[in-house]
This record gives structure tokens, sequence and C-alpha cells, in this order.
């Protein structure tokens, strides 16, 4: 599964621009080459593969995942063809994610959505297609409470035909968190779809072995309410506002970090890559601390006048 290695230095039809190499996720057990665990994300600065966790060996196959086993960890990818029903394969695919971790507690899901802000069947747009089939997936399986259980996930464009999808969850169980500053996003109102997102800000997992933080993909987003539509530095700010202050929510001021983590990885999704000099000086400036390890990553994001969001993980 995910294997995420940085360093602070540094449309449906559409295949990732030729001069970017798409970002491959580090699947343990995956080995480092090949398409498998590419997931049509184009990279623009950093580091190409992700190395969050240590190598894993295969366990099993559960429908559409392949799981690995590493240390206290079980992950799982999979990745099938969205061309026409993405609802129907979005609970699919969340299903099997189900079925693949019973008895585990999910911490973390990253989701790469095609055409994302593309309009689909029904004039629908892809996001909240996603969004639908995911939240009525979780219902389904865990029922009305479903709420609580939910982890720490994002959901960005990707330029390739495929839903990928990809977990980590522990035996032990995480604490979710959300952001004072904002809706929790799974109680946004129906004026951003028929099904509310389903995540939580923040999951942070306990262990004297291997404690971790997981912050969802941060946008400029308060309340429930975009800020600075098109503005990419002024929505910096408040991405940046939003993530110390789920920081704080967690317990743990504004390091974004847990004690016992060995680095912080982080991933900078920019819809325009032209940004990239100005985020980059930002956030190394405001954000980015020596030791972290970060790419910056070609990405459309969940609503149309985002131009920018940021995950973070501590491992």
């Amino acid at each position: 599964m995910v294997d995420s290695s940085f360093t602070k230095t540094g449309s449906f039809m559409s295949l990732a621009p030729a001069t970017h190499t798409s970002f491959h996720l580090g699947i343990p057990g995956e080995g480092t080459s090949g398409e498998a665990g590419r997931v049509g994300v184009p990279v623009l600065a950093g580091p190409e593969r992700e190395a969050l966790f240590s190598f894993g060996r295969p366990t099993d196959h559960v429908g559409a995942f392949s799981v690995f086993q590493t240390g206290e960890w079980r992950l799982g990818v999979a990745t099938l063809a969205a061309d026409e029903d993405l609802e129907a394969v979005t609970c699919r695919i969340y299903r099997d994610l189900f079925s693949a971790t019973v008895s585990w507690h999910l911490a973390r899901v990253w989701n790469y959505v095609p055409a994302i802000n593309q309009t689909g069947p029904g004039g629908l747009e892809n996001y909240r297609i996603f969004c639908r089939g995911r939240s009525l997936a979780f219902e389904g399986h865990h029922g009305r409470g479903y709420k609580a259980l939910l982890p720490a996930a994002s959901a960005v464009g990707c330029k390739t035909r495929q839903l990928t999808v990809v977990f980590a969850a522990r035996r032990s169980l995480p604490r979710h968190v959300e952001n004072p500053l904002q809706v929790p996003a799974y109680d946004y109102p129906t004026d951003y779809g028929p099904r509310a997102p389903s995540f939580a800000r923040a999951t942070v997992v306990g262990s004297a072995v291997s404690p971790a933080l997981f912050v969802s993909g941060t946008a400029a987003i308060r309340g429930h309410v975009t800020v600075a539509p098109g503005d990419t530095l002024r929505q910096l700010d408040i991405t940046l506002e939003n993530l110390f202050s789920i920081s704080e929510a967690c317990g743990l001021g504004r390091t974004l970090s847990v004690p016992g983590a060995a680095r912080r990885h982080v991933k900078v999704y920019l819809r325009f890559p032209d940004d990239l000099p100005a985020v980059r000086t930002k956030l190394e400036r405001v954000l980015l601390r020596e030791g972290d390890v970060v790419s910056y990553l070609h990405a459309d994001i969940c609503r149309q006048a985002l131009n920018v969001e940021i995950e973070l993980t501590a491992i």
C-alpha cells in the first residue's frame, strides 16, 4: 500500500502530461516499478513515489482489493474502470473495502476520481456522484450511525478512466477529529450534492510502536462555504489556518504531528501548475520544516472554485 518519501526541497479522456510522471503509491509488496500503484496524478515537484509504510507482505485478494500486512497496519489498493457508472463502481469498491477490513478500523482512505469536476449522467458532477456512492455504501454497511466511524480521507481528480481507492486500517480504535472552523463534511447541506462527503477532518492513531496522524485533504472552506474562489494564495492562507486548527483540535498544538512519529509527509494538490513557485515559497516559510517530505501534484479538486488542497500524514 502506500509508501511515502518526500523531502522538503525540493477530464476523462486526458492522460498525464508527457512532461510529468504519474504519482506512484509505492504499494508494499508490489515492487517499485511498473504501473501498479500509479494513479494518474502528475508530479510537479518532489518525489514521484510515496512511502508511508515499510515493506508489507501480500496477504489476500478481497474483491477488487490487493491486501497487504505491514506491522500493525492492514493496507489495501483497488482500481476499477469507471467509464459507465461511477456511482455503481464506487459502491462496489467500498463494499469490497468493508469486506477487506472486517474486525479492523479504518484510519485513512485515499480516493483518485476520474474527471472529478466533469458532469456525469443526469447532470450531476462526478465528485457528487462519487460522494453519493461512497455515502450509500457506508450507510449500507454500518447503518444510520455510520458518520461516527468515518476516517480521514481525500478525493482528488486523476487523469485516467479508473477509480483508485487505497486504505489503511488498524486493529486498535482510532480517534476521528473535526475542525471547529468547518462544518463536518458529512453534515454539508444538499447545496453540495444529494449525499454529503464521507470523511473526518483527521484521524489520530495512538500506539507505542507506530503512532500516526492523518489529516484529510484540506482546502479553503470555512463553515461549508468556499473562501476566495479562484484566488490561490488567499486560499492557501485559509487552508493553512484550517490545518493548524485541525492540529489543535487533535490536542497537538500547532505541530501537525504526534509524539513518536518519524516524520511528516505532505501532498500538495494544485489545479494550476503555474501556481507552484508561489505556493512552495509560502509553504516553506509557514508550514514545512527540516525533515518533512513533500510532493506537489497537478490535480483537479473537489470544488471547481478551489485551486489548492493539502493533506498531511505524520507517522
